[in-house]
């Protein structure tokens, strides 16, 4: 119960990371104007990943995408790239998680199958995890930079001096959601271990008997060693087997033995 009781909440926990980052992905306040300095403002900005956006204070919003690829920051599609391979490797340890499932019973699958797909699903939600942490966590440092850079040049009164942008809200959502499905996969390979039949303790032993011919007999048990001649009796009138004297001289019936 144990077992299925992990497995199911890894998937859920997973489910919901994996969702968690394809919103984040999707969202457009990645970045967002910093207004310390300024909080009164007729026109606010915020960017996503893939287009920025400008609200004016009338409550009109205009975004406009990003037309290029090869004009974008390095690092910024690097996060882009970060994200798509996080949701699909969480999309398709879904799919897996799916059939490995221990409620679920599909066919003749054994035991042993449903724990390969489990630690395999449980793996991929691992590494989508840490793709959705490692995005997030790259955009955010060249946030920081950025700000520092433009907080420099403002206090050494350059003139032109560019807007200050500081964490949106679809970071935070994008570490959670990381986190969750770090967390999931932890939990699927955890479930792993208790899915996977145990071996028997004691295996079958056949025992041979030391010597090569073993004669059973009713009554008194008399074990053969293999090596000595077999007595032969013959049925006849008077006749009787010449069995060996105790010098080792045979001897031979008298013809009275045949009275």
């Amino acid at each position: 119960m144990s077992t299925t009781i992990c497995q199911v909440m890894g998937f859920i926990i997973s489910s919901l990371g994996v969702a968690g980052c394809i919103v984040s992905t999707a969202m457009d306040m990645w970045s967002m104007q910093d207004l310390y300095d300024n909080p009164v403002t007729a026109v606010f900005q915020y960017q996503g990943l893939w287009r920025s956006c400008v609200q004016q204070s009338s409550g009109f919003t205009e975004c406009r995408p990003y037309f290029t690829i090869l004009g974008l920051p390095a690092m910024f599609q690097a996060v882009r790239a970060l994200m798509i391979v996080g949701i699909v490797l969480g999309i398709l340890g879904l799919l897996v998680c799916i059939f490995a499932l221990k409620c679920i019973r599909i066919g003749s699958m054994e035991d042993s199958a449903k724990a390969n797909m489990t630690l395999t699903s449980g793996i991929m939600f691992i590494v989508a995890g840490l793709c959705a942490i490692t995005g997030v966590s790259v955009f955010a440092n060249m946030l920081v930079t950025n700000f520092w850079m433009s907080t420099a040049n403002m206090y050494q009164g350059i003139q032109n001096v560019q807007n200050r942008y500081t964490f949106g809200s679809a970071l935070f959502v994008g570490w959670v959601a990381g986190g969750l499905a770090l967390v999931g996969g932890i939990m699927m390979c955890l479930a792993c271990r208790g899915l996977v039949p145990e071996e028997s303790r004691y295996k079958a032993v056949s025992y041979n008997a030391s010597g090569r011919n073993i004669s059973y007999r009713t009554g008194p048990y008399k074990v053969g060693s293999g090596y000595e001649p077999e007595t032969k009796t013959r049925k006849g009138a008077g006749y009787e087997e010449a069995a060996r004297s105790e010098d080792g001289r045979r001897s031979y019936p008298s013809k009275y033995d045949y009275v």
